[in-house]
């Protein structure tokens, strides 16, 4: 039975170039997890978009003396642009500042309201006397109330990852001026009040579909529920860039961004079901009880908002009107912790980042997300260094996989008229040596369907060193000398045993894995394609990320390679890196 499988993607600000960190942590997992559900067959819609709306981007606006829409084209752009080039499919990319994401949060803005889950109250907020102008959350850092780090940011601490309002920030100053000339002020505002669904999120967090759930989400999430802290949260600031509230008399505030942005999911779902002409459609994903699995991946700093806020915000809208079912809650939320670079994560806002458009533009795409994968943050923090990246690479996937397939399909390339070999009679070591790779479609791929991308990629690797070693023993260089049907069922084997391996490489690689699949003389597709589509509403025109997948679904099995197949002349697949890319890397970047 076909699965549908909804990857949800966490939605970066507009405001600044995205980096390795936060491809390695958020953005490369869903699409690997997406790959291999469509190579098995599931029903995949993968969404999200870029956030418009958050302070980074009026701030940023602010220093550059432009509008905070020009911030949003620019960044937006790349956005789409980086994700292109590093083959992410999502179904749909798209961005907040879309009216059908306006009509969506208002829906979700009145239905909280009604349901009693949203309540207006004056409180005390900071206000710089310098600058003349409130400083919502991102305004503002000063010093962790939770663990003293000095540049914590006015909603949220990096280092942390605790969530507070920015009144008790201790030492604030201005993120504008950088004065500290701050008061604070009584200004009236909207409320989340997430109490109300304390009891509620405690009996969720503990049902036993929570068992697989990474420790570090679970863990965090259960502590915050279960010491009854969770009280009334602002959800509306005083700004002229945002969501307008769907209230009269509010007109000189804004729905703030944590509320607004979560919502995209749903939002995005809706969108996609608008352009893909079945309005209707978006229902079968979000319908708690169907046959459909919810997936959430984010950076460690979101899972407070996607593992507590963002399933008491589905809690309290109740029963979708007109229906009897309620929107369906996160089936799980696979949050990485941080890649690091030195001692401290890689981070826009203070400058010490390795943009994807470069990433991309310097080396393979297939380089990165090897290497990326290996090092990924799973279950803690993992550093990036150069030397990593070159090691992992060269000693990894150019001398093991690329060395393999180019070797392999070069010799039968030109040893056997550039087809596919008759096999002979298999012997022990053939059929074992098959048994074990075929035995990857279930071991593999139970560990990609359980987000352990790290261990799925480590045990793809481990069966390539078993086929290396195959094809050391039976050198069929030397029994072509003399035996040339033993030869020719030597490679065989081994040209089986590649093509059920580029399918286990494929969710991670997917470009090096389409030209294996090209050099093997097949004419079809592994993946659908990718594109870039402008799309248009009530607000205007947006440029959006699309997938294609029609032409290609359904491989995840152990398909025979016909014998006589014409192959294609193969290319080496990857380029070794010269060790000097680690010093060049590290000048570029002012290390000495």
């Amino acid at each position: 039975m076909t699965t549908k499988i909804h990857v949800c993607v966490a939605w970066p600000y507009a405001a600044g170039d995205r980096h390795i960190g936060h491809l390695a942590g958020a953005y490369l997992p869903p699409d690997i997890f997406a790959r291999y559900h469509r190579l098995a067959g599931n029903q995949v819609l993968m969404v999200s978009g870029s956030d418009t709306h958050g302070t980074p981007i009026t701030l940023r606006a602010d220093q550059e003396g432009v509008s905070p829409a020009q911030v949003v084209e620019r960044y937006h752009t790349r956005f789409v642009e980086g994700f292109l080039r590093f083959g992410l499919t999502f179904d749909l990319y798209t961005h907040t500042d879309t009216q059908n994401h306006w009509d969506v949060t208002h829906d979700l803005f009145l239905r909280h309201r009604e349901r009693g889950y949203i309540y207006s109250a004056v409180q005390q907020q900071l206000y710089s006397v310098d600058d003349q102008r409130w400083l919502p959350d991102r305004y503002v850092e000063g010093t962790c109330p939770f663990c003293g780090f000095d540049r914590a940011r006015g909603d949220q601490c990096d280092n942390c990852g605790r969530t507070y309002d920015a009144v008790e920030l201790k030492n604030p100053r201005s993120k504008i001026s950088g004065s500290a000339n701050i008061e604070k002020r009584p200004t009236e505002h909207f409320f989340l009040d997430l109490s109300k669904a304390n009891d509620f999120l405690i009996d969720w967090l503990n049902r036993p579909d929570k068992a697989d759930w990474r420790p570090n989400v679970l863990n965090f999430a259960r502590a915050q529920v279960e010491s009854r802290e969770l009280r009334g949260r602002p959800i509306t600031r005083d700004l002229d860039w945002g969501i307008t509230i769907p209230v009269p008399g509010y007109d000189d505030k804004r729905i703030y961004v944590w509320y607004d942005a979560v919502i995209g999911y749903l939002s995005a779902t809706k969108e996609w079901a608008l352009i893909s002409g079945q309005p209707d459609a978006w229902q079968e994903w979000w319908q708690e009880g169907g046959a459909v699995e919810s997936f959430y991946f984010i950076g460690k700093d979101n899972i407070p908002f996607h593992a507590i806020i963002w399933p008491a915000m589905l809690h309290a809208y109740g029963p979708v009107p007109g229906h009897d079912w309620r929107l369906k809650l996160p089936s799980d939320v696979p949050a990485n912790e941080y890649l690091t670079l030195g001692d401290f994560k890689f981070s826009s806002s203070y400058g010490n980042v390795i943009s994807i458009n470069e990433a991309a533009e310097r080396y393979q795409v297939d380089a990165w997300r090897y290497a990326l994968t290996a090092m990924a943050p799973e279950s803690q923090d993992s550093e990036f260094t150069w030397q990593e990246f070159v090691r992992r690479v060269n000693t990894e996937l150019v001398a093991n996989w690329g060395n393999l397939v180019n070797r392999v399909l070069g010799f039968a390339y030109k040893q056997f008229e550039g087809r596919v070999p008759q096999p002979g009679p298999l012997d022990a070591a053939d059929q074992a040596l098959l048994a074990a790779v075929q035995a990857g479609f279930d071991s593999v791929g139970a560990l990609y369907a359980a987000r352990k991308f790290k261990a799925a990629l480590d045990a793809a690797l481990r069966l390539s060193q078993e086929v290396n070693r195959y094809i050391n023993d039976k050198a069929p260089w030397q029994q072509i000398k003399s035996d040339r049907a033993a030869a020719a069922t030597s490679v065989y084997v081994v040209l089986q045993a590649i093509d059920w391996l580029k399918l286990f490489f494929a969710p991670v690689l997917p470009f090096s894995s389409q030209l294996v699949h090209d050099y093997l003389g097949y004419d079809s597709r592994l993946f659908g394609r990718q594109y870039t589509e402008v799309v248009a509403d009530a607000r205007g025109q947006h440029l959006a990320l699309r997938y294609d997948g029609r032409e290609a679904a359904g491989r995840w099995q152990a398909e025979t390679l016909p014998p006589g197949q014409a192959l294609r002349k193969p290319e080496a697949l990857f380029i070794k890196l010269d060790d000097s890319v680690v010093e060049q890397e590290l000048a570029r970047m002012g290390v000495k």
